[in-house]
């Protein structure tokens, strides 16, 4: 296939489908998550849960950058725009998550902050260059994805002298977050036979990293596109593996992905990026070197050591159940707020905020069929 429409052909899903279910032994349950936000949202987008039998089951998982920043960290970077009033740059989905006082980046640009929306690093860069008055600070999350371009930015600043420009760092690493739900404790963990591995991430890192995972947990991973196609064929590998007793790292999005990943953009992230040792994830909680900062070799451009800021953790809202959806532990209508006191007009919790939130997905595309319909 080359061309997208190919990959959403309703004949050909149908008949990935028909494998499924010819594949899917009666006598047991299959539980795969899928980690990435992205495929959370095609699984719903797509109808892809119609598809299959009733004993193949999808649970959401922490793949969603936006999901998983926790509200200490947005304080910071709303504290930078009202009290240090620099120019704070940011993606659209994270100017909308809720922060504590009832805040978020947007409400603080309502109260006179220079907030500004930004659809890429470099955007940031020359809004730095056209106000050498002003301190420019790109606020900057998400995985393995988008951490190349900041990378590529904070050097190409330290290359230009632009002193006024730096980057409040809240990267985030994939292999870490899928440990740490195969490590929670049994009373507490979900039960897993597998993972759909995330597209763009892998595009990146590679599918070597997941190798640990099929050996140390005995749990497989089928990397996928975030097509239905891609989604419903890497659904039936997982099948297929599950059956045959293997736990292997499978490629299914074979026209993107490698073993390797890219080698350039893994050398430019080591370049001018660290481990910390240890970063607070929303629904997650502190995990040891999953996140990355700012090497010293840039400190002039990271924003943590030039205003001097120290991270505090802030709870969430007693009534948001966004931290156990995001452990796949529950579903969006298991939230007693979904759909009415939080709605992607009005989000409460993060999941709700960002297309690859699954609230939001579910919202969007899911939620009538799960309302009980009571005859009056």
């Amino acid at each position: 296939m080359k061309y997208i429409d190919e990959y959403r052909d309703g004949d050909l899903a149908q008949q990935i489908a028909a494998r499924i279910h010819e594949a899917a032994l009666a006598e047991r349950e299959y539980r795969f998550m899928e980690f990435c936000g992205g495929h959370t949202h095609a699984i719903s987008r797509y109808g892809v849960s119609d598809l299959l039998p009733a004993n193949v089951q999808m649970i959401h998982g922490p793949g969603c950058p936006v999901c998983v920043l926790p509200i200490g960290r947005i304080d910071l970077a709303i504290r930078l725009a009202l009290e240090q009033r620099v120019i704070l740059c940011s993606y659209g989905d994270t100017l909308r998550v809720p922060a504590s006082d009832g805040l978020s980046l947007l409400r603080a640009k309502a109260k006179g902050a220079d907030i500004r929306m930004i659809y890429s690093p470099q955007d940031a860069l020359k809004i730095a260059e056209a106000n050498p008055g002003r301190e420019v600070v790109f606020f900057a999350v998400g995985f393995e994805t988008t951490t190349p371009p900041t990378a590529l930015v904070i050097r190409e600043a330290a290359r230009r002298g632009l002193d006024n420009f730096s980057v409040l760092c809240c990267h985030v690493l994939t292999p870490p977050a899928i440990a740490h739900i195969l490590d929670t404790p049994p009373d507490e963990a979900v039960p897993l036979d597998g993972f759909v591995g995330p597209a763009h991430v892998s595009v990146v890192i590679g599918s070597a990293p997941y190798g640990e995972f099929a050996r140390r947990y005995r749990k497989p991973v089928v990397i996928a596109g975030f097509e239905p196609l891609d989604v419903l064929q890497a659904i039936l590998m997982l099948v297929r593996q599950v059956n045959d007793g293997r736990a292997e790292v499978e490629n299914e999005f074979i026209r993107a992905v490698s073993e390797q990943g890219s080698r350039p953009m893994q050398a430019l992230m080591e370049e001018v990026f660290e481990l910390r040792d240890s970063f607070e994830w929303r629904g997650l909680g502190e995990m040891s070197a999953s996140a990355r900062r700012i090497r010293p070799a840039f400190a002039r451009h990271d924003a943590e050591a030039r205003f001097g800021l120290h991270y505090q953790s802030v709870p969430d809202h007693k009534a948001c159940e966004c931290g156990p959806i995001l452990r796949g532990q529950k579903k969006p209508i298991d939230c007693r707020l979904f759909g009415s006191v939080c709605t992607p007009e009005n989000p409460v919790g993060s999941c709700m905020v960002s297309n690859e939130g699954a609230c939001a997905a579910h919202y969007a595309y899911g939620r009538y069929k799960d309302i009980e319909v009571v005859a009056v």
